[in-house]
């Protein structure tokens, strides 16, 4: 990994950490987690699974199109980095996927056809208790952790956990199991929006999501409610249908 800044892993750190708002988007606050850490680390890709309340693992964001299919694989075979990070609730790095079959003969021929050649996985946790994971996957031009690296990208996932659990915090810090099951209904309402842009205008569904995203916030307005607005009355998103 390049060497990053002070400055920069600062500024990052303080983003991640600053989800205590009165309008807090949890799916926005996931997309933004991914995109930083993609960013932070120059990694080809960057996903998020967490746990529902039963302790199944669900997809939840990732940097790019290709990674949402590779974790949806990854969680429907039931095997891969994330299955082990969120299940040991220790870090999973520097696994050579080309070497990687016999450990995971299903995931890791998939991430290998879709150009990935290296993955990471973090566990999102707070002392013993983990409620997801984060993957990192590196492209051709490397993605190689060292010593320095994992410490680093752990503590970001750790701080993206705290936030989680804070804001899902009741008293004595149960959980709220409302908030992620509303999420995972929504995440379904942006998919078919993202769908819905990219179809109206001929463009990928990457670049519908961007579009989406900067809609929501140009105006103001949470990602989850701009979904919303498309599917069930787009004359209410004027520029963006």
């Amino acid at each position: 990994m390049t060497t990053v800044s002070a400055e920069r892993l600062a500024s990052v750190f303080v983003e991640v950490a600053d989800t205590l708002v009165e309008q807090f988007d949890l799916l926005e606050f996931l997309h933004m987690l991914t995109d930083r850490t993609a960013d932070l680390v120059s990694a080809a890709a960057v996903g998020i699974v967490l746990a529902d309340k039963d302790g199944r693992l669900e997809f939840m964001a990732g940097s790019d199109e290709n990674v949402k299919l590779l974790e949806l694989f990854q969680l429907q075979t039931q095997e891969g980095p994330c299955q082990e990070a969120y299940r040991l609730g220790k870090p999973v790095v520097n696994v050579d996927l080309s070497q990687a079959t016999p450990r995971w003969p299903r995931f890791a021929p998939q991430a290998a056809a879709l150009g990935f050649r290296s993955v990471h996985a973090f566990p999102l946790r707070l002392r013993n208790h983990t409620i997801g994971a984060l993957n990192v996957f590196g492209g051709a031009l490397g993605g190689h952790f060292d010593a320095n690296d994992v410490p680093v990208v752990q503590a970001l996932a750790d701080v993206a956990a705290i936030s989680l659990l804070q804001e899902r915090a009741i008293h004595r810090g149960e959980v709220l199991t409302e908030q992620l099951q509303g999420a995972l209904n929504t995440r379904i309402v942006i998919e078919q929006a993202k769908g819905a842009i990219a179809q109206i205008h001929q463009i990928s569904v990457d670049e519908a999501f961007i579009r989406l995203r900067a809609y929501a916030r140009n105006n103001s307005k949470r990602l989850t409610d701009v979904a919303h607005a498309v599917i069930a009355d787009p004359s209410s998103v004027p520029g963006l249908i």
